[in-house]
């Protein structure tokens, strides 16, 4: 365990992106809240995640960082200006890539700690002065893990996301203009990388066969122009069974998941979110593994979440984040639809045999 000058230190935690792994990430700031109650926590982070860890309550403030800063110098002496008028004792590093370890080298950190390579990667293992080698397959097991050296351990990760009142408030009027309660199932299609992205056309069968022997009506969520087409491609592939709902921003998309029976979707920041308010998930995989950054799973010995998976598309990340959707095409809809059957079924949904 690490010695700290003082009782109340002074903390910051460099998770830059994405927003699932952002959500993934923030169990660490609610361990170190509780083991320091009188710690001060900032997060560094970009947009659109500085919005969600806006309210995280274990965190004091969060300092958002200009994507492309690593290229633009002049950027980087202020950032650096900034971090470093705010005297942090401690950087902790649960990405471990080249930008998120330079953000706690510009932070002037006494301590800056990572993971150990092979899953410290670039210069991480080179600006962070404590490398935590973990054991851990989950990302979130394996981020909370890295928290021994501050004599964080046992812990039971937690996400404690509270919707505010406003995305709760719009969440509740869309579900009352269409007449539903709490019989509904998000259908998230999006995904930011195309290798994990499954075909509009089969999310309309699923979405039919939800409202035909589920009992359950599907509803599409969206936000931007691409993803607008994706669920308008749904609807039509679904016979008009899926009802595609006005464009939601992340927190009212976490109020409509919040009140569905279920959600179904990609790897993606919405599934990790769904996963981390408490909604179960059924998840397709491609150029992801489940046991890495599937949906996060409070007690595996009672599983929450489905996992779809025909084959892992290995490679490089960025082979992975630049490939084709093989392994995702590869997953048929009857394989889905058994999915959500179970799931269903599982959740005694209403009228579901």
């Amino acid at each position: 365990m690490q010695a700290f000058p003082n009782k109340a230190p002074r903390i910051l935690i460099s998770r830059l992106s994405h927003i699932g792994d952002c959500i993934l990430t923030i169990p660490v700031a609610n361990a170190v809240r509780d083991r320091f109650p009188n710690a001060w926590i900032a997060w560094a982070i970009e947009s659109p995640g500085d919005r969600l860890i806006g309210e995280c309550q274990a965190v004091d403030q969060v300092i958002p960082i200009p994507k492309g800063w690593l290229k633009k110098p002049l950027q980087t002496w202020r950032l650096r200006k900034k971090l470093r008028s705010l005297k942090f004792d401690i950087c902790l590093d649960p990405q471990s890539l080249t930008k998120s370890a330079g953000i706690g080298w510009l932070s002037g950190a006494k301590i800056r700690m990572g993971l150990a390579p092979p899953l410290g990667r670039e210069l991480a293992p080179r600006l962070n002065n404590l490398q935590v080698p973990v054991s851990s397959r989950h990302v979130v097991d394996r981020s909370v893990e890295m928290l021994k050296e501050l004599g964080i351990s046992e812990v039971q990760p937690e996400f404690r996301l509270t919707i505010p009142s406003g995305a709760a408030e719009t969440a509740l009027q869309i579900t009352s203009k269409l007449g539903l309660e709490n019989n509904f199932v998000v259908i998230n299609p999006g995904a930011g990388w195309k290798s994990r992205q499954w075909s509009n056309e089969r999310f309309g069968r699923v979405a039919k066969f939800l409202l035909e022997s589920c009992a359950l009506t599907p509803i599409v969520t969206w936000f931007g122009d691409a993803e607008e087409r994706m669920a308008d491609e749904i609807v039509t592939a679904s016979g008009r069974a899926a009802v595609k709902v006005p464009a939601t921003r992340l927190w009212e998309l976490a109020g409509l998941i919040r009140k569905s029976a279920f959600y179904v979707g990609c790897d993606t920041g919405p599934t990790h979110l769904a996963a981390a308010v408490g909604t179960p998930c059924v998840t397709l995989f491609g150029t992801t593994e489940p046991e890495v950054s599937g949906p996060y799973e409070d007690d595996p010995d009672r599983p929450r979440h489905i996992c779809v998976q025909k084959y892992y598309q290995s490679g490089t990340s960025r082979e992975r984040r630049k490939g084709e959707n093989h392994a995702m095409m590869a997953i048929e809809t009857d394989e889905v639809c058994d999915a959500v059957l179970r799931m269903s079924q599982r959740l005694k949904c209403k009228n579901v045999a």
